[in-house]
């Protein structure tokens, strides 16, 4: 089964020491509260809930997988009652609003928690990661009457929310989608199709779900305008939030997955099912975006979780296993043969775990601090900076981090060796459920045509230029210092590359669309190392001027060594495939495949 240790001295480490977390939030009303003694606080009671009560359920989880009994789905052992422990120790209200009995403390403290969960278990993490969502969107777009219905009980977690969006025949193009909704004499409305691949779609684990459903109203245009988004309750909810009648929305089969076993991912019948219209009509989908951003940014902390996770049992492992002798000579000479940590490739795979992972926490936190500002901070151009900031890194940290935890986790069954590939170790489940995290709440490759199409090339470049400007303000200001050449200068190096490969690919772009399509793959791995290459280059400032305190210091610069030496260069190969362009794509006809 392996182990969980929550990482809270690195976790410390961003928080306090690189980002400022206490001085960032006094700037808020909201949040002047805050204190470094709070905060570690609540971060370190995060990290215990998550390794002694949602850990030891994850692969027992997954061996034991959801139970469909003709309608209704039952989580596997322990889920439930962990579920009861987390909604009682008030979790699920972390970072609600006071006005529907949430805590109202700052984002990034709910970050922290869900790094915490996503290491532990992403299968469980999913049910109250998804609530949370449904919390976000019924509280930006709900009517007050919805609001006061609804967002009590997914505020305490007694009931939990679903996204309901994609069909059958349309995948992630929801223009497709054909659902219907019809209204009815009360000012509700009669929904009727079928979703699939809903997460969390049935379970016992709350006595409600309260799905947002995507549907078309009578006089809908066809495509993405004609949209409109509903809330439809498992049960139908009384004046007073008890629960009324049973509403027509049933799972009609739970997928068999690759991975994710423990998280019931259903197909959901509507067959006339009441729903109550969230936000205006024809804008449903611009409301449910507040929900699908969300779980972008949601899955993004899956991606560092899982990484974090099969970082921690490698390291283990590779302290611990004994195989064959070092290259430059025995190195445990009193035993059989050395320890495979080693051996160089070993090193490698370890280190890349590790350099990926606290890349993503420090990238991770300091956007949950952007969102804090975005919808917090009492000056209008900080809330807008960040608001920026936010949009055009959504799909970086949704791609970028999950591509590296797919590439990690793999690194980890290949640490272990054969034993990393059977079931008993655990490293290979890691792996199975780093897969769905590229693929859903929009593939990586969607994520890129959104990076490059619509966040860089859609205003000119002019977000991508504000983020570029923060980059070159910390260049120029470290560039005299000596010691910080070896990061400096690569980071300033691939900052103008990202520049003129930006205006290259826009210039392509003019004459042929195409060139949009063929580059954003691997121009999103591009800019995705620039920002791994801004946090890595401030961390190992920090690390130099502390390195005489702590080995913890010693091992953070050494980590920030190996990025730039052996992970920032792969960027090179990826500029050269974005500007190869869409020629040799298209060379190849259809029928010759």
């Amino acid at each position: 089964m392996g182990q969980y240790i929550p990482p809270l001295r690195d976790i410390q480490f961003v928080m306090h020491e690189l980002l400022d977390t206490e001085g960032t939030l006094k700037q808020m009303p909201a949040h002047a509260d805050m204190d470094v003694d709070t905060i570690n606080a609540i971060v370190e009671e995060a990290g215990k809930f998550a390794s002694s009560i949602v850990f030891p359920l994850n692969q027992s989880g997954d061996l034991e997988g959801c139970t469909l009994n003709g309608t209704e789905v039952t989580a596997p052992k322990g889920y439930k009652e962990a579920y009861k422990q987390y909604v009682e120790a008030g979790w699920a209200s972390l970072s609600c609003d006071p006005e529907y009995g949430g805590q109202g403390l700052p984002i990034s403290l709910n970050n922290a928690l869900y790094e915490t969960l996503n290491s532990a278990s992403i299968a469980w993490t999913m049910y109250p990661g998804l609530s949370h969502g449904a919390y976000d969107c019924l509280h930006e777009h709900g009517s007050d009457e919805l609001k006061g219905l609804y967002l009590p009980k997914l505020v305490t977690g007694e009931w939990t929310g679903t996204m309901c969006l994609t069909e059958p025949h349309c995948g992630t193009d929801l223009g497709l989608l054909r659902s219907k909704a019809t209204p009815n004499d009360d000012g509700s409305y009669s929904i009727t199709g079928t979703k699939i691949f809903i997460s969390s779609g049935e379970h016992d684990m709350a006595e409600n779900i309260i799905h947002l459903v995507l549907a078309r109203l009578p006089d809908a245009e066809k495509g993405t305008k004609g949209i409109s988004l509903f809330v439809v309750p498992k049960f139908i909810p009384n004046a007073d939030g008890s629960l009324g009648e049973r509403n027509p929305v049933f799972c009609a089969r739970l997928e068999h997955k690759m991975g994710i076993h423990s998280n019931a991912t259903a197909e959901i019948n509507l067959d006339g099912a009441k729903g109550w219209l969230v936000g205006q009509p024809h804008k449903g989908l611009q409301a449910m975006f507040v929900m699908m951003n969300a779980a972008r940014l949601g899955v993004g902390m899956q991606g560092l979780g899982l990484t974090e996770i099969s970082y921690q049992n490698a390291r283990t492992y590779a302290k611990e296993r004994i195989q064959m002798r070092a290259l430059s000579g025995a190195k445990n000479p009193e035993k059989e043969a050395d320890f495979i940590i080693a051996h160089p490739d070993v090193r490698r795979m370890l280190l890349t775990q590790r350099a990926y992972a606290e890349g993503a926490r420090a990238f991770t936190y300091w956007m949950a601090l952007e969102i804090d500002k975005e919808l917090s901070h009492p000056d209008e151009a900080v809330r807008k900076a960040a608001a920026d900031n936010v949009a055009l890194l959504t799909p970086i940290i949704k791609a970028f981090l999950t591509d590296n935890a797919f590439e990690c986790t793999n690194h980890g069954v290949q640490v272990f060796g054969g034993h990393g590939f059977i079931t008993d170790n655990g490293m290979e489940q890691y792996v199975r459920d780093a897969r769905i995290t590229q693929i859903y709440e929009g593939t990586n490759g969607v994520q890129a045509l959104d990076l490059l199409g619509r966040k860089v090339l859609g205003d000119m470049g002019a977000k991508l230029r504000a983020f570029g400007d923060i980059v070159k303000a910390f260049v120029e200001e470290h560039g005299v210092n000596p010691a910080m050449q070896e990061f400096v200068n690569p980071l300033g190096d691939i900052g103008d590359k990202v520049g003129k490969l930006t205006m290259e690919i826009g210039m392509k772009a003019m004459q042929n669309q195409d060139e949009v399509g063929a580059a954003s793959v691997p121009y999103q791995r591009v800019v995705g190392h620039m920002v791994f290459a801004y946090f890595w280059a401030r961390m190992a400032k920090i690390a130099l001027e502390k390195q005489d305190q702590d080995d913890f210091y010693k091992a953070k610069l050494a980590t920030a060594r190996f990025y730039f030496a052996k992970l920032l260069p792969e960027t090179a190969g990826y500029i050269r495939q974005a500007r190869a362009g869409v020629a040799s794509l298209n060379e190849m006809q259809d029928d010759w495949f």
